[in-house]
């Protein structure tokens, strides 16, 4: 049963596919991602080995519509600045083709925690190939080079989403970002209030706590703005051990620009 703050997503993430009027496969895709049974429940129990088990944030349902949403935010800058996605530039498909992907990576990219933690971006892989292969099949029928590029554009946003495996597409470092925009102290309501003794996770809970919002907009000399608000300066730790990490090595980077603050105070400028 879907929470209200994922039916809440479920409707932002349909208006902004919308609002790209495209064709009516990315809206189709969507929706088999937001109301797939095998997904949701991957999802959940992805969710509940992070939190319960291995005491670390969200990472189930909530954590992956939110990132889908950054990411098409984010696509839908660059696409206002007139900046072409890989699949476009290279010529394999169109704006659809690329949204069809950065919506698939965001929205398995964490099955894998539902395995363990460490190298859950690969192990995520396996769980994710069944349900991305049942979709692509729907989206794109007999059309194989689409099928094999949307299989390989989604696995590399997944593989490439912590930031530890070099990824060349524009989509993939896309999906690299949005992740790691998800940081707000939501993320940690759940954790902080189980009182876990102290894990590894847990410098993740107590700095994500401190971030009150984050704003992904236009930006005044590049296409994307990300604004991180925080209520103290726990919050960096989010700042510059994750996001910048992501950033530093993800494709979007010429693209961005990242502000920092705490409370009132000016804003500390990263990119």
């Amino acid at each position: 049963m879907r929470t209200g703050k994922e039916t809440a997503l479920d409707g932002k993430l349909t208006k902004t596919v919308k609002d790209f009027a495209l064709s009516g496969k990315a809206e189709q895709a969507l929706q088999m991602l937001l109301h797939d049974e095998e997904l949701q429940a991957a999802q959940e129990y992805a969710n509940t080995v992070s939190i319960i088990r291995l005491g670390y944030n969200d990472h189930g349902p909530v954590h992956m519509r939110t990132v889908a949403l950054n990411a098409l935010i984010m696509l839908g800058l660059l696409r206002q600045a007139q900046i072409q996605t890989s699949v476009e530039k290279d010529e394999c498909g169109d704006f659809e083709d690329s949204v069809i992907g950065v919506m698939c990576a965001a929205m398995l990219h964490d099955l894998g925690m539902g395995i363990g933690r460490q190298d859950h971006e690969n192990s995520g892989v396996y769980l994710a190939l069944p349900i991305l292969n049942r979709l692509l099949e729907r989206v794109y029928g007999g059309n194989m080079r689409k099928k094999a590029m949307g299989r390989a554009l989604t696995l590399e946003g997944i593989i490439g989403h912590m930031g530890a495996q070099t990824v060349h597409s524009l989509e993939a470092g896309v999906v690299q970002v949005a992740d790691g925009c998800d940081m707000t102290k939501g993320r940690a309501r759940i954790p902080l209030a189980l009182a876990h003794p102290t894990k590894g996770g847990h410098i993740h809970q107590y700095s994500a706590n401190s971030i009150e919002g984050v704003v992904i907009d236009a930006g005044k000399e590049k296409p994307i703005c990300i604004n991180v608000h925080m209520s103290n300066a726990s919050g960096f730790f989010q700042v510059e051990e994750v996001l910048m990490k992501k950033i530093a090595g993800s494709p979007a980077k010429p693209f961005v620009e990242l502000y920092a603050r705490v409370l009132d105070e000016p804003p500390l400028q990263y990119l």
